[in-house]
């Protein structure tokens, strides 16, 4: 990383004493990971930091955030709003622009008076903060805070708390560990990681093996009833509607990972999950090989991420939608 990036980090991470940590809107493994981590590195350096979340992560990445002060800001706007204007340093982990946390939360990034800084992995930041740590290359904004950490020369406030947020935002976002973002020096954090005592198993126990009847009877009635495979294309898409979710008692993160399990079929190099919501559809894209989905995304659903998976957002109706990417998934084969 550039020197000069790396001591300006330090001097924020030195200086700060309260401290917001803020993570993006529908928070997955890795901001879940990032957080936890960063939280519990702040406080081996006796500082004091709170976790803001735009909206709930799911239930199976609670049991992360034991031990952490975590505010989620759609239920509890008014504290986190309190608690800012206490604060003298804001920490912006895992997005790469404010839009990323939502229109309603991104008041904690416009109206914040004391320093920021941004650590992140996804391509094409916006200029938003006084410090910005960017590496697209990295697999996980998680692998980056272990880089980071290790070039203010701090490795020695990474404890067991640290470590698990690391492992599992780095194992979340890679797909646990298969996709090409992956990289000697993962595997060799990850071994430094489990040498220095912890229990990776746990980690993968509580995302994979945690399961209810409602949440696979759902991906199953997925598979099996509302799977499409588009003729002629290397590309197929799951649809659920609002009535369909609510049906299975959906609950966040019952159909995460499910794109891939569409991804896998063979001949199929790109995959699409639509769901259903009260305020529009949510999108959920990924691909292999020569196909990338972020442009796309980003074009036609406002959304990005990285070249092999993405994320958008649709105000128009799921047949509207759908229509949509069926009339442009072209640009993504050519």
């Amino acid at each position: 990383m550039m020197v000069d990036d790396i001591k300006r980090l330090k001097e924020v991470v030195d200086t700060c004493n309260n401290v917001l940590i803020l993570a993006h809107k529908s928070p997955d493994g890795d901001a879940v990971g990032s957080a936890a981590a960063w939280f519990h590195f702040l406080k081996n350096h006796g500082k004091n930091p709170t976790i803001v979340f735009p909206d709930r992560p799911s239930s199976n990445l609670l049991s992360f955030l034991d031990n952490t002060d975590y505010l989620i800001f759609d239920l509890d706007a008014l504290k986190v709003a309190a608690l800012s204007a206490q604060c003298d340093t804001l920490f912006c982990l895992d997005f790469n622009s404010p839009s990323r946390v939502g229109a309603e939360a991104q008041v904690i990034i416009d109206e914040f008076k004391g320093q920021s800084a941004m650590i992140d992995h996804h391509p094409n930041p916006t200029n938003f903060c006084d410090v910005q740590i960017s590496r697209p290359e990295i697999c996980s904004t998680a692998q980056l805070l272990y880089h980071c950490i290790e070039e203010m020369g701090m490795l020695t406030l990474l404890n067991t708390k640290v470590a698990e947020g690391i492992y599992l935002g780095i194992m979340t976002d890679t797909g646990s560990f298969r996709y090409p973002s992956v990289d000697a020096n993962t595997h060799f954090i990850l071994g430094k990681l489990i040498q220095d005592g912890l229990e990776h198993f746990k980690i993968h126990e509580a995302i994979f093996d945690v399961n209810t009847i409602d949440k696979l009877q759902l991906r199953g009635f997925a598979i099996t009833e509302k799977l499409v495979l588009v003729s002629n294309c290397p590309i197929g898409y799951i649809s659920l509607t609002l009535s369909e979710l609510e049906r299975f008692n959906y609950q966040k993160g019952d159909i995460e990972g499910l794109v891939n399990v569409v991804l896998s079929i063979e001949g199929i190099s790109v995959a699409a999950i639509f769901m259903e919501s009260r305020d529009g559809v949510k999108i959920s894209f990924r691909s292999k090989g020569k196909y990338h989905v972020n442009e796309f995304s980003a074009k036609y659903f406002g959304g990005g991420g990285h070249k092999y998976a993405a994320g958008g957002f649709s105000n128009d109706s799921l047949d509207v939608t759908i229509d949509r990417f069926k009339t442009f998934l072209v640009e993504i084969i050519e």
